[in-house]
């Protein structure tokens, strides 16, 4: 085996080689997702929870570029009739001119926009479309990155039907919400750094390996800081993803910062595991900054150019702040348009800040794992007769629950996680634990804030690969004896046909599908989750 063979083997492990399989697999379980996320997506035929925000919003956005408020007649309290019944009734001409203060940015809305002009903005389909695909986008999404990360189809396939049976993925792709979004696309920069990883040791270990059998020793200069790996595009395209999740939610500045500190180290390990001498000062003083440079500057950029419909039309929120507040000093080299937005930023922040409106379905972080709170989306009590109700009483419901098998799995697997990482210094362990960091633990420090169950949709994809990770430890390696990976395979398969099963338990108050109310009962296992 030539020095290059042995430091790829070293830095990217044993690679799968059924390419076709790979990708069929990712494929087919995005299909099967998929129909599962389209299958009666207009239904309920009505705004559902927070759609009555974002659904108009974006509407607003295809008329007019920014976010306008809906009239004052339609928004009253006892208007008759009100806004979504106006908006139900295939008319929705229900903006003034006045502009709204929004406190999340456009991108999400973008996406709910998307279907609204293909389908028409009063069609419940349309304003679900957009995110359903980027729902079944993630499915395929994930099965490839776990493939990548386990070396193995199985794992990948396995990753990928998890996600699709998960109710917090399943609900939110249904519903035109923004948590959806994040999550693409904090995914989305997540895959493209392991490209990266991928990428750049596949390049090290050729240059490095080269130079080793020139005859260069280790300590010849040459090896010394190692060489340089290129302009690595995967890390652009990661920056652009991350800056899309920002252009949703703030809340993807996290996945932002945890994700290039863990790209970073990377890079140390790499150069460290090839014999640089000096890893530590090369990774600091060229990779760190190169990383910062790429990755946090394309993030920048994409989010300012998603303001482009309010940078680009007149009559957005403080639009023309910044032209009756005069600019003195340094501050008046920076474009009105900049100061007006930076104005509006303030203000979003303020209201970020100090939200802390008592709600019935907020939560804490804490209980978020176990989905002691789930978010109830939608309920209707229909009577006999009433909706294709065939007894007494009925239930209608859209619960934003997790499956329960899946996420108290992963509640379990954070500590073997942490084992692995910390002790065995198991890379994969630490990329699963940073997309809980920067998802997750975030919204610790906001214990006074109102906030929801419903927010960890932004890490379900790393909920999933908690799982995945333990899966792939009890079925074993290669190596093992034939009764060992039996009993591996035994605990895989019964575990996903029970992840599927319970799922198929749930649907019914995922889909907001008619059942006896005594049926409702029986899937409400704790009064919390009423």
């Amino acid at each position: 085996m030539s020095q290059t063979e042995r430091l790829r083997l070293r830095l990217l492990g044993v690679r799968p080689t059924d390419t076709f399989a790979g990708l069929l697999s990712a494929v087919l379980v995005a299909v099967y997702g998929g129909i599962l996320r389209f299958w009666h997506l207009g239904q309920p035929g009505t705004l559902v929870f927070d759609e009555t925000y974002y659904v108009k919003q974006a509407w607003s956005l295809i008329r007019y570029g920014h976010e306008r408020k809906v009239l004052d007649t339609l928004a009253a309290k006892d208007a008759t009739p009100g806004v979504d019944q106006v908006w139900a009734s295939g008319t929705p001409d229900v903006f003034g001119a006045n502009p709204d203060f929004v406190v999340h940015p456009p991108i999400g809305k973008w996406v709910i926009a998307a279907g609204e002009y293909i389908f028409g903005a009063s069609n419940p389909f349309s304003w679900r479309f957009g995110v359903a695909v980027l729902g079944t986008l993630s499915i395929f999404m994930l099965a490839r990155a776990a493939r990548r990360m386990f070396g193995s189809t199985v794992l990948g396939l396995t990753a990928g039907l998890l996600l699709a049976v998960d109710g917090q993925h399943f609900v939110h792709s249904r519903t035109g919400l923004l948590d959806m979004s994040v999550m693409f696309f904090a995914l989305a920069g997540f895959c493209a750094l392991l490209i990266d990883r991928d990428a750049s040791r596949e390049i090290l270990a050729r240059k490095v390996g080269a130079l080793l059998e020139q005859g260069v020793q280790p300590d010849d200069p040459a090896l010394r800081y190692g060489p340089w790996l290129g302009l690595r595009p995967w890390r652009w395209a990661a920056g652009v993803s991350l800056g899309l999740a920002i252009g949703v939610k703030w809340s993807g500045l996290y996945f932002l910062a945890i994700f290039g500190l863990m790209t970073v180290f990377w890079e140390m390990g790499a150069r460290r595991s090839v014999g640089i001498r000096r890893w530590w000062v090369a990774s600091m003083r060229g990779d760190a900054p190169a990383a910062f440079l790429t990755i946090v500057g394309s993030a920048l950029l994409t989010y300012l150019l998603s303001w482009w419909g309010w940078f680009a039309t007149a009559g957005g929120w403080k639009r023309d702040w910044a032209q009756s507040h005069p600019a003195h000093g340094i501050g008046s080299l920076v474009p009105d348009a900049m100061r007006s937005l930076w104005a509006y930023h303030a203000e979003m922040m303020r209201f970020h800040v100090g939200l802390s409106s008592p709600h019935d379905y907020q939560s804490n972080p804490w209980s978020w794992m176990l989905q002691i709170r789930p978010t109830s989306f939608f309920y209707e009590g229909p009577k006999l007769g009433e909706q294709g109700c065939r007894v007494e009483s009925c239930s209608r419901a859209i619960l934003n629950l997790g499956n329960p098998l899946i996420w108290w799995t992963a509640s379990a697997a954070l500590l073997v996680l942490l084992f692995m990482w910390a002790l065995k210094r198991d890379w994969r362990a630490g990329a699963v634990l940073a997309g809980f960091a920067g998802g997750y633990l975030p919204w610790f420090q906001y214990q006074e804030r109102t906030i929801y169950t419903f927010y960890s949709v932004a890490f379900v994809p790393w909920v999933v690969l908690a799982v995945t990770y333990l899966l792939s430890l009890a079925l074993g390696r290669a190596e093992d004896s034939p009764t060992r990976r039996r009993v591996g395979v035994g605990i895989w398969a019964t575990y996903c046909v029970g992840a599927v099963t319970m799922f198929a338990f749930f649907w019914p108050i995922y889909v907001a599908q008619v059942i006896p109310f005594a049926q409702w009962q029986l899937r409400i296992w704790f009064p919390s989750w009423i």
